[in-house]
C-alpha cells in the first residue's frame, strides 16, 4: 500500500459516519516558537498545515461541492484549529474534484486557490481559516461556484496576504489540477477501495474507522476506533 511521503510513519484513519459524496489525548505541544506553518506536500497534491513532528497526523480528502464535506468543517474546523495551534496535529488536505462532472469546473476552482493560498506566507491557522470559510459558505453542487474575486475575497476575509490574495484574484495557476487529482483519487481508492468523501486518513491502524461524532477527539486521546 502506497504511503505518503510527507506523512512518515505515525497516522490514523477516519471515513465520516455520515453518508458522504461519492463517485483530549494527550499529545505533546511542540516546542517550535514560530508559529505552525502551511506547505505543498512533496507529491505535490496535498496541502500540510501543522508542525512536521505533530504526534497526531492526518489526511482530509474532501471535495469543494460535497455537503458532508461542508458539514465536517462546520462541526470540526474549530477543533482541527485548536489542536493544529496547540501543536498536537497537523493536518494534510488533499482536495478531490469528481464532482467537476462537466470538466474542470468549481471545484476544481476551490483547489487551485487553495495552492495558491499554500506556503511560507500562510500560517497553518490563516489556511485553516481560509479552509473553514470555503466550505461553509459552499454554492450548491453542480453550479458554477465561487468567481476569482469572491474567492479572493474570502481569501483576505481569513486574513490570506495582500499578495496571495491578488494571485488568487487573477486566476494564477498554483498547481496542475488534473494531475493532483488523479493522484488523489488513485491515493484514496488504494486506501479506502472507493471514493468517497470527506474521508480522514492515518496510518497508525493502517485502517479506515466508521467515525463517531466525537472521532476527533478520540483520534487525539489515541482512541481513533
Amino acid at each position: 500500500m502506497r504511503v505518503t511521503r510527507v506523512l512518515g510513519a505515525v497516522l490514523a484513519a477516519a471515513v465520516l459516519s455520515t453518508a458522504g459524496c461519492a463517485r483530549v489525548v494527550e499529545g505533546t505541544p511542540q516546542a517550535n516558537t514560530d508559529p505552525p506553518g502551511s506547505e505543498i506536500t512533496e507529491d505535490g497534491a496535498g496541502i500540510l498545515i501543522g508542525y512536521h513532528a505533530a504526534p497526531v497526523r492526518i489526511e482530509i480528502f474532501a471535495e469543494p461541492q460535497c455537503p458532508p464535506c461542508g458539514r465536517l468543517q462546520r462541526d470540526y474546523g474549530d477543533e482541527i484549529a485548536e489542536y493544529v495551534g496547540a501543536g498536537k496535529l497537523a493536518v494534510i488536505y488533499r482536495p478531490m474534484t469528481f464532482l467537476d462532472l462537466a470538466g474542470p469546473g468549481y471545484s476544481a476552482h476551490v483547489a487551485n486557490a487553495l495552492f495558491l493560498a499554500a506556503g511560507p506566507d500562510t500560517d497553518a491557522m490563516t489556511f485553516q481559516k481560509f479552509v473553514q470559510d470555503l466550505w461553509t459558505h459552499q454554492d450548491p453542487e453542480g453550479s458554477p461556484g465561487p468567481t476569482d474575486d469572491e474567492l479572493a475575497d474570502l481569501a483576505a476575509d481569513s486574513g490570506i496576504s495582500a499578495d496571495l490574495v491578488e494571485r488568487i484574484r487573477s486566476g494564477d495557476e498554483g498547481v496542475d489540477v488534473d494531475e493532483m487529482a488523479e493522484q488523489n483519487v488513485d491515493y484514496l481508492t488504494d486506501v479506502a477501495g472507493a471514493v468517497a468523501t470527506p474521508a480522514v486518513y492515518d496510518l497508525t491502524g493502517d485502517q479506515l474507522v466508521l467515525l463517531r461524532d466525537e472521532w476527533l477527539s478520540d483520534l487525539m486521546l489515541g482512541l481513533g476506533s
